[in-house]
């Protein structure tokens, strides 16, 4: 799954990508309580993906001492989604990226659903 999310990544559009800077891509299994709870989800098989950090917008030149911008994609989550809906795994993938990328530039759930909704 971490080589699909490396693809999924390298393949953004070059504008995006180049202004991702030093995001991790991270893979786990689950998100763990704290991360459900930042995003008030309690079942942690409803959360496939999370942007952790400072979205662009609200970046600073007098930030320091932070980590860098993460996106976690939790395997079982995916894969559960996988199995229930069919659509093939890079594909979901490449959705989460996407959608977790979309939040560093500061992107709401709402503004990307439209974008989502604008490009079908």
């Amino acid at each position: 799954m971490q080589t699909m999310a490396e693809t999924a990544f390298a393949e953004l559009p070059a504008q995006f990508r180049d202004q991702m800077g030093d995001v991790v891509l991270q893979v786990e299994d689950f998100a763990t309580p704290e991360q459900l709870a930042s995003v008030d989800i309690t079942d942690r098989w409803h959360l496939s993906g999370l942007y952790e950090g400072e979205p662009l917008p609200d970046q600073s030149i007098w930030q320091s001492g932070q980590l860098p911008p993460r996106i976690w994609l939790f395997r079982e989550p995916l894969i559960a989604e996988w199995r229930e809906t069919g659509v093939r795994m890079d594909d979901l993938v490449r959705h989460v990226v996407v959608h977790e990328a979309g939040h560093h530039f500061g992107f709401s759930d709402d503004d990307m659903h439209w974008l989502e909704d604008e490009a079908d």
